[in-house]
Order: structure tokens, then C-alpha cells, then sequence
């Protein structure tokens, strides 16, 4: 891996990478601000302790966001540009709740530079987002003659 990630041709099906993050109240708060998302299942716990979860859940696309952080710094990594990205949430995630994140390079597409990367995170044992990302990976520089 270079200072801009993996090249192209680097990239191989199998290869796999993880991030753990425990979210935080604070993570709630600054992506409600950031995103304008303010739902109060997220931010209110009496309000959420009414709805079917009975309690605050995190933001989905805060769950989401930590798939693209191990994309964009450890598989790929630096200078993969995201094509397109689907999830599927399965269980809610909860303040205090440590995820881990992790992606699985599923195709590599050299002709059109994309790879094709299985997504999930889990609390525990509990897979709670599962997906597929596609990105746009450079190929590796030629050497000057």
C-alpha cells in the first residue's frame, strides 16, 4: 500500500480489512448537526423509549459511515473514489455499543479500474448492516524511462 492507497493492481478478491469505532452520544449529536437528521429516536430517549426499539438507536448513515472509513483509509485506502454503495440495516446500534466494520474485496474490475467490495458491521455477534461498495481504484504508475 502506498501514501494513496492500494493500486489497482494490488487488489485481489479475499483480501479483507476491519475497523472498530464504540459509538458515542456525542457521534449522535455532532451527525445530527452535521447531517440535519435530528430525528428524536436518535437524540430523545424519552421519545424513543415509546417507539419499537425502547430506546435511541444510532443514525443508520452514521453506522454506514464507518464501512467508508475503512475504505477510504485502509481497503482500498487513500484516492478510492466511491462509485456506489447499498446497505441493508438489520439491528438497531446503541450508544455505548462497540461495532466492527469490515470489507471484503469481492471483484476487481481492471478493464474499468473498479473493485467490488462485500460491507457488514456487527456489534458482537450480531451483523447489523450488511452491503456492497464500489470503487474507483487507481492503477499504479509507470515508471519514467
Amino acid at each position: 500500500m502506498s501514501d494513496q492507497g492500494h493500486y489497482l493492481e494490488d487488489l485481489q478478491p479475499g483480501m479483507t480489512a476491519s475497523l472498530g469505532k464504540t459509538v458515542t452520544d456525542a457521534d449522535l449529536v455532532l451527525f445530527a448537526g452535521v447531517s440535519g437528521d435530528t430525528n428524536p429516536v436518535h437524540l430523545d430517549e424519552e421519545f424513543a423509549q415509546a417507539t419499537m426499539f425502547k430506546g435511541r438507536i444510532a443514525h443508520g448513515m452514521l453506522i454506514a459511515g464507518v464501512i467508508s472509513a475503512v475504505l477510504g483509509t485502509r481497503l482500498p485506502g487513500p484516492g478510492a473514489i466511491y462509485v456506489s454503495q447499498s446497505v441493508k440495516f438489520l439491528a438497531p446500534v446503541r450508544v455505548g455499543d462497540t461495532l466492527k466494520a469490515s470489507v471484503i474485496v469481492r471483484e476487481v474490475d481492471y478493464e474499468r479500474r473498479r473493485v467490488t467490495l462485500d460491507t457488514e458491521c456487527r456489534v458482537r455477534d450480531t451483523k447489523v448492516l450488511a452491503g456492497e461498495a464500489i470503487l474507483m481504484v487507481q492503477r499504479r504508475p509507470r515508471a519514467a524511462a
